[in-house]
């Protein structure tokens, strides 16, 4: 009777998974187990064995491979180990990293600069819960990105199986769309929808889970599961993967009313853009979306990865004092700009502006309209397609030229106190505004930026200039530390050809530094400039003059240079014995990566009153 009740779970379990004729109901068992008996059935699944030698990795490859995907980040794991190898086999770049973080962090940076899914994939369990928070930054930051886990295998949930957890539940409140694959028909159908969602509507990540006995070699599965061949085969087998058709991939753009957002541009006499990060999403090309920001010539505050867009230096990108350009616009446009802490809520909006939004997300583009301010017309749409409509509509419009002097007016004004910050002495360290000047003045045409800090960072985002569209990477509205080591290496792979500097505080370092290993294995080189404070920074501003204490906030002036040799890469420290060299050790650097080499400059700074009075919450 046992190996009665184990053959009709094994049968029921591949009915299942193998998608066979169906009716093979409990009540079936005993009629089975007798035609199996006496020869008259030849094992069901034999017909499995000898025309399907393709395992469920390999579906996943092809569809990833459909759908344009260069590369997937990974670390290695046994549940997942037949994607690996399907997608190096078939030519998608496996590329590794030492934390499932970054390995989510770099397929989010893809697919910010690519316009692709960008796509990870991570062992069950631990690997899994390894990437929420990046998984979180991802739909904070709304980039399109695929998850793949595994898990433990459909027979044994929910039975104590190795690194068996609920990982659907836990990404349900994070993603667009969770699935687990039962069967390996489903395989193919549930990527491509996945894929779909990813980057339809607003996009954000989705999450796709793969027993590992529906990715596995059937003879494999078979074997560890305890079943055995008992016949000769002449059944046939049906088909078990259905190709079905890849759907395009459609954007959504809402209903708009063009003309009334024509009428209320054409009136104002102090207009305003800001720009966020959903401007630069597809299908409008990001120059496409310049071109249309340029004809209008309306003041624009550029945020998230939308720094950049109008170039290093642009007459109408307004980049200081935006509190007080917006107390005096008439007219502001929320361009996939939202009202949260970026902008105090909404409370800096002055109550007799009109104020225009435009956005995908209908939360996101009410947000907080309900405490500190009112849309005078809320447009839920794709941003840059809504743009370049309006500018279509706006023949002969051009924006008060004073406006805009005023306003390039105030940024000169503030950017010459901002070099005059550069003179300044500072402790017994260099001077952070001194250096990243330096860097400003040595920048590539090309050169991607990463941000991933909190002090350090912030004062590198008001001197560093990107030099065009898709060229700084941030975490977004999450806020994330932790997010260079994986950005850097996702930019690298998407412009080879660019300097890619990730911008760190000594406290995110902590998170990445281990991914030097990883540029150098995969021969992707990176330059990362260290602001070596010995302290969480940012915190600390505001902890000791609050609470009087710097409890938590202390670390050490580590020789992060001699770590980062450590893992293949070069290392440079600067403090006050080298500071006339700095743009030299700069000019090294470069010449470095260029060669191959990753390099780390650990600059040891002092503290200034730069930025004096920011929070951190």
């Amino acid at each position: 009777m046992a190996n009665f009740d184990r053959f009709g779970a094994n049968v029921q379990h591949y009915v299942s998974l193998y998608a066979l004729p169906a009716g093979l109901t409990a009540a079936s068992f005993g009629v089975l187990f007798f035609l199996k008996k006496f020869g008259i059935i030849y094992n069901i699944l034999h017909k499995v064995d000898e025309k399907s030698k393709r395992h469920g990795g390999e579906l996943v490859a092809e569809v990833l491979k459909a759908h344009n995907i260069k590369h997937i980040f990974t670390l290695a794991g046994g549940h997942i180990s037949p994607i690996l190898v399907a997608c190096e086999k078939i030519g998608v770049r496996v590329v590794d990293t030492r934390h499932e973080v970054t390995a989510v962090f770099a397929a989010d940076a893809v697919a910010r600069m690519s316009g692709t899914v960008g796509v990870a994939a991570v062992t069950a369990g631990p690997g899994v819960t390894n990437t929420v928070t990046a998984v979180k930054n991802a739909q904070m930051a709304e980039s399109p990105l695929l998850l793949i886990g595994g898990a433990a295998a459909t027979l044994l949930k929910g039975r104590g199986a190795l690194q068996d957890i609920d990982q659907i539940s836990l990404f349900k409140p994070l993603c667009k769309f969770c699935a687990t694959v039962t069967s390996v028909r489903d395989i193919k159908p549930t990527l491509r929808k996945a894929l779909q969602i990813a980057q339809s509507g607003t996009p954000g990540p989705v999450f796709v889970e793969f027993p590992i006995d529906t990715l596995y070699p059937y003879q494999l599965v078979k074997k560890e599961i305890g079943m055995k061949d008992t016949g000769p085969s002449s059944l046939g087998q049906r088909v078990v993967n259905w190709y079905l058709h890849c759907h395009l991939l459609k954007l959504y753009v809402g209903n708009v009313s063009l003309q009334k957002c024509i009428e209320l541009i054409s009136r104002a006499k102090k207009p305003v853009i800001l720009v966020g990060s959903q401007a630069t999403l597809p299908p409008t090309p990001v120059e496409d979306l310049r071109k249309a920001l340029e004809t209008l010539g309306i003041p624009c505050f550029l945020g998230g990865m939308s720094r950049g867009l109008l170039g290093r230096y642009s007459e109408i990108q307004a980049r200081q004092q935006r509190r007080e350009a917006l107390r005096d616009a008439d007219l502001i446009v929320l361009a996939g700009s939202v009202c949260d802490f970026r902008l105090s809520y909404g409370r800096v909006f002055p109550r007799r502006t009109k104020i225009i939004a435009v956005n995908r997300d209908k939360d996101q583009l009410f947000k907080n309209s309900d405490m500190f301010w009112k849309p005078t017309l809320a447009v839920q749409a794709d941003v840059a397609s809504f743009l370049v409509s309006v500018v279509s509509g706006l023949k002969g419009y051009k924006c008060d030229s004073e406006w805009v002097k005023t306003l390039q007016k105030r940024d000169q004004e503030k950017e010459s106190a901002n070099l005059a910050k550069c003179s300044e002495t500072t402790d017994v360290h260099l001077n952070p505004v001194k250096v990243l000047h330096a860097l400003e003045e040595v920048l590539s045409d090309d050169a991607v930026l990463v941000a991933d800090g909190g002090d350090f960072v912030a004062t590198a985002a008001y001197i560093l200039r990107p030099r065009g569209p898709l060229r700084w990477l941030d975490p977004g509205a999450f806020g994330t530390l932790g997010v260079g080591g994986g950005f850097a290496l996702g930019a690298k792979l998407c412009r080879p050809e660019s300097d890619v500097w990730i911008i760190y505080g000594d406290g995110s370092l902590g998170y990445s530094i281990v991914e030097f290993d990883t540029y150098t294995r995969h021969k992707t080189p990176i330059l990362a400039l260290v602001g070596n404070d010995a302290s969480w920074m940012q915190i600390a501003r505001e902890q000791v003059p609050m609470f009087g204490s710097d409890v938590a906030c202390k670390l050490e002036f580590c020789k992060y240079e001699m770590s980062a040799e450590g893992f293949g890469g070069k290392g440079f420290k600067l403090d006050r014995t080298n500071e006339d060299d700095i743009q030299k050790v700069l000019h090294q650097a470069m010449t470095l990566s260029r060669a191959g080499s990753s390099v780390l400059i650990n600059v040891l700074i002092g503290k200034t009153n730069f930025r004096e009075g920011s929070i951190s919450v």
